[in-house]
C-alpha cells in the first residue's frame, strides 16, 4: 500500500466530523510537552508492540503524525504490513508542525525549566562523547576517532529507525520521572 499524505486542513476536516482517529507516533516526553487536541500516543518505537490497543471502526480513518512527517511515515509502513489492505491510513504532511503553521490549536504542558527533554539531553551527551574523542584524538591516539565515528553512526542509525537506546536509558534516570 502506498504511502498517503494529507494536509493539515483535511485532517482537521475529519475530526470536526469524526471521520479519523489520530495518532501521535511521537516519544511519550514530547506527546507531553504538546500535541494535537484528539491525539492518542503511540510512540513510534513500541508501535509494533502496542498494535493490539488500537482499534477503531472500519468506516473511520487512520491518521498518523509525529513532528515533521519522517516518524509518522515509518509509522504508516509498518502499519499497513499489520492492517487489512483495504484500511485507510494517512500521514499528516509535516507533521505537527504543519499543524502548528495552520493555525490550528495544541494542547502544550506548562513548561518545566528545570528538565531538558530525553532528546535535549542525548544530543548534548552524545554531542560532548564525540568532541571529547576528537580531542583526546588529537591529544593522545588516533584511535579516538574510531570512537567518535561510532558515536556518530549510533545518532545516524536513532534518526533513520526511530529507537535510541540513550533515550530509552534517559527515560528511567531520575531527573526525567
Amino acid at each position: 500500500m502506498p504511502l498517503t499524505h494529507i494536509d493539515a486542513t483535511t485532517l482537521k476536516n475529519w475530526l470536526d466530523t469524526h471521520r479519523a482517529i489520530l495518532i501521535d507516533v511521537r516519544e511519550a516526553d514530547e506527546f507531553k510537552t504538546e500535541h494535537i487536541f484528539s491525539a492518542f500516543s503511540l510512540p513510534l518505537s513500541s508501535l509494533a508492540d502496542n498494535l493490539p490497543k488500537l482499534q477503531a471502526p472500519d468506516n473511520v480513518k487512520i491518521v498518523i503524525h509525529c513532528l515533521s512527517g519522517k516518524r509518522g511515515g515509518n509509522a504508516c509502513a509498518i502499519l499497513s504490513k499489520f492492517m487489512d489492505e483495504s484500511r485507510e491510513i494517512y500521514n499528516l504532511e509535516g507533521g505537527i508542525s504543519a499543524w502548528k503553521q495552520s493555525g490550528y490549536p495544541t494542547i502544550s504542558a506548562p513548561v518545566k525549566t528545570a528538565n531538558l527533554s530525553i532528546f535535549r539531553q542525548v544530543q548534548i551527551i552524545v554531542g560532548g562523547l564525540i568532541l571529547l574523542s576528537i580531542i583526546l584524538g588529537f591529544a593522545l591516539t588516533t584511535k579516538f576517532f574510531v570512537v567518535a565515528g561510532l558515536f556518530s553512526a549510533m545518532l545516524i542509525f536513532a534518526g533513520i529507525s526511530g529507537w535510541c537506546g540513550l533515550a530509552n536509558l534517559l527515560q528511567h534516570a531520575p531527573w526525567n520521572k
